[in-house]
């Protein structure tokens, strides 16, 4: 297993007018992304700057297409909710890890 940095952004169907939370589907995607957690897939997450327009994920993952298939089955990816911006393998060479 490696390390992946993945960025993912505001899709199409992102109503600016709402906070991520209130966006349609949020229960389904949330319980989707927990369930990641949990299966140690993604090992940290969150926004990144403020107004929670791109996320960062850290994933423990086999390669770059098995992340796409993972993020695949997210609800709010057909919904075009999400989009991946970028996917890049993470060589840790400092602190813990």
């Amino acid at each position: 297993m490696a390390y992946y940095a993945v960025v993912r952004e505001r899709g199409s169907a992102w109503d600016e007018s709402r906070p991520m939370r209130e966006q349609d589907g949020w229960d389904g995607h949330a319980v989707f992304m927990d369930g990641l957690v949990e299966e140690r897939v993604i090992v940290r997450g969150g926004p990144l700057g403020e107004g929670e327009r791109r996320f960062m994920l850290i994933f423990d993952a086999r390669s770059e297409e098995a992340i796409r298939a993972r993020l695949d089955e997210d609800p709010w990816t057909p919904a075009a909710m999400l989009q991946i911006a970028s996917i890049d393998r993470w060589e840790i060479l400092l602190g813990d890890g």
